[in-house]
């Protein structure tokens, strides 16, 4: 038999959050709707994937976002802005006992998201903000910079460089697929294992990596059908997190439902995932 032993054990920095690690031996997944639309999904959400990852030994961070700035049209839905989404994500943190991840858009919103946020994201598109990348990492939370589509995985190490320069060492990076042509992405497993040897844990996401990007004219398509298939592949290639994000309905969900995942069908995908996980580091 041959054994193939992926870069899982190099010296990734494991990240402290609460009470456990990301980066450990641990699969930690991020997980919420798109974007906030009402209190009654997101802790419909909150607390379903906290009793499955629960059971299933998962490390868990509830994420949402306040505003999705980044649109194909000027009357999609964005979210309720960063006043009223920060108080329904923390009822949902205070409630359910979890950690948040958001993302922010702007300099001036990283402060404000920090009083909330264990995570704060940087959405690819704006990955190589300067200001933003500064802004985030002087929060002094965690920062998950989210790979351009546009970038090769090794340039994100001087985007990288500019959040340790800011001071912040709680670094994760995030894949979410690669431009392909006009309104498609498509992955490659080698960024997973390039973005490691930076030092720091790196996280799949399995959602938007399905999106085609303004294929539908006014909005973004995509096709959920293949998120199991990239996201068990990205354990394989020994990605340390996870991300998906979950609806009850998503064939209702006001922004991004063709990527996202069925609530229902979560657990299976999860136990699928985790296993994988597990295997890999045996």
């Amino acid at each position: 038999m041959i054994c193939f032993k992926y870069n899982t054990n190099m010296d990734i920095k494991k990240i402290k959050l609460r009470n456990f690690e990301i980066g450990g031996d641990k699969l930690t997944i991020l997980a919420g709707p798109c974007a906030i639309e009402n209190q009654d999904i997101l802790n419909e959400t909150a607390e379903k994937l906290k009793e499955i990852t629960s059971r299933l030994g998962i490390n868990y961070v509830f994420k949402s976002s306040f505003d999705k700035a980044n649109r194909s049209s000027i009357s999609s839905y964005r979210g309720p802005g960063i006043e009223k989404g920060l108080e329904m994500l923390k009822r949902v943190k205070d409630e359910y006992d979890l950690p948040i991840v958001t993302d922010i858009h702007t300099p001036n919103q990283a402060d404000k998201a920090a009083t909330v946020a264990d995570i704060i994201q940087i959405p690819a598109f704006l990955c190589r903000q300067t200001d933003l990348l500064v802004a985030a990492a002087k929060t002094g939370k965690t920062v998950n910079i989210k790979k351009g589509q546009f970038l090769a995985p090794e340039q994100m190490a001087p985007l990288i460089k500019k959040v340790e320069d800011s001071g912040n060492t709680n670094i994760m990076v995030t894949d979410r697929g690669t431009s392909f042509g006009y309104n498609n992405l498509v992955v490659d497993f080698r960024g997973i294992s390039i973005m490691q040897s930076f030092g720091y844990p790196v996280v799949f996401d399995a959602t938007h990596s399905v999106q085609l990007p303004g294929a539908n004219g006014t909005c973004s398509g995509g096709d959920r059908r293949f998120v199991p298939i990239l996201a068990k592949a990205a354990m394989a290639a020994g990605a340390n997190v996870l991300f998906f994000e979950v609806h009850p309905n998503p064939d209702k969900a006001l922004c991004d439902g063709p990527n996202m995942i069925a609530l229902d069908d979560a657990e299976e995908l999860f136990k699928k995932c985790r296993d994988i996980f597990e295997l890999v580091r045996s």
